[in-house]
């Protein structure tokens, strides 16, 4: 049974992994009867193996309430480590009864996720999946679009500003005018502006938020990539528009408050090559579900 150490004075005692599921059942049902219910057991069995966690450290983990328990200094100081531990234990159950994949996959991705989003999916599917030959473009949606139907693209993950797409959607993620804390060029008449070169995105969302709200404004900034724009709202040279997920350490987003509204609410959506597809290309958009998980909770899909 697989098993971690907890040191006491000189002596190491194991903890058994089984305990330190139900210590984790008991923690977040907030009672024994509750945690028998989630896991499936006997409350006697729970409460016996609670009593064992506690007697193989020495001292109690739940201090026993009318309705309920409540953790114990010492039963706080255990839980991030159950957590970590069996976390570890379920990711290497998966990674060990998955068949590995092999194959080609190309896909194509926004270059705001370039330096969160992708690494993170990658990495992840790399170590899973070495048999993978993953290639990846940045490019804006047009042309990942384009790619996808002349048969370039296995995946594409792009931007859906009509909201008509019924495509899978993995998160929504604002666009928003955004502004270094420091500088504050959002105060300058004109407003100074960081923009794409020949973006129709650019003319017909982001400078037309400002027109519609009467800001003067001046191209101080013309670029092609999102981490370029993100340079100019970092160092005031202009405010950019950036998806709020990417707004960079030192500065801001704009709000209605300072008159500024969202430039678009697109969502993030995942393209498929109509062709088909692959284990290995499944396998890939399985693991972009997951790298945008934390996106689609902190903002609502819409």
């Amino acid at each position: 049974m697989p098993a971690i150490g907890f040191i006491d004075g000189a002596s190491m005692i194991p903890l058994d992994s089984d305990l330190m599921r139900a210590f984790l059942a008991v923690v977040d049902e907030g009672s024994v009867t509750a945690a028998a219910d989630r896991i499936g057991r006997t409350q006697s069995a729970v409460s016996m193996q609670i009593r064992k966690l506690e007697e193989s450290l020495g001292q109690p983990l739940f201090t026993r309430l009318p309705r309920g328990v409540v953790l114990t200094p010492r039963g706080a100081q255990l839980l991030p480590y159950a957590r970590r531990v069996t976390s570890l234990l379920e990711e290497a159950a998966t990674a060990l009864r998955e068949k590995p994949l092999a194959g080609p996959v190309r896909i194509g991705i926004p270059d705001e996720y370039a330096e969160t989003i992708l690494p993170r999916a990658l990495a992840a599917f790399s170590e899973r999946h070495p048999g993978v030959e993953v290639t990846v473009r940045c490019d804006f949606t047009a042309p990942q679009q384009a790619a996808l139907e002349d048969d370039q693209l296995d995946l594409a993950v792009i931007y859906d500003s009509s909201h008509t797409s019924g495509d899978e959607v993995l998160c929504l993620d604002p666009t928003v005018w955004v502004t270094s804390i420091a500088h504050a060029q959002h105060l300058q008449q004109p407003v100074p502006v960081g923009v794409y070169f020949r973006s129709d995105w650019c003319r017909d969302f982001a400078l037309r938020s400002l027109d519609q709200q009467s800001i003067p404004w001046r191209a101080a900034f013309e670029c092609d990539t999102s981490a370029s724009l993100r340079v100019a709202a970092r160092t005031g040279l202009a405010i950019s528009p950036l998806s709020r997920s990417t707004i960079p350490m030192g500065c801001r987003e704009l709000t209605n408050v300072d008159g500024f509204p969202i430039v678009d609410r697109a969502r993030v959506v995942l393209k498929r090559n109509p062709r088909g597809g692959s284990p290995a290309i499944e396998g890939l958009a399985d693991m972009l579900r997951e790298a945008f998980r934390p996106l689609a909770s902190a903002n609502v899909v819409a």
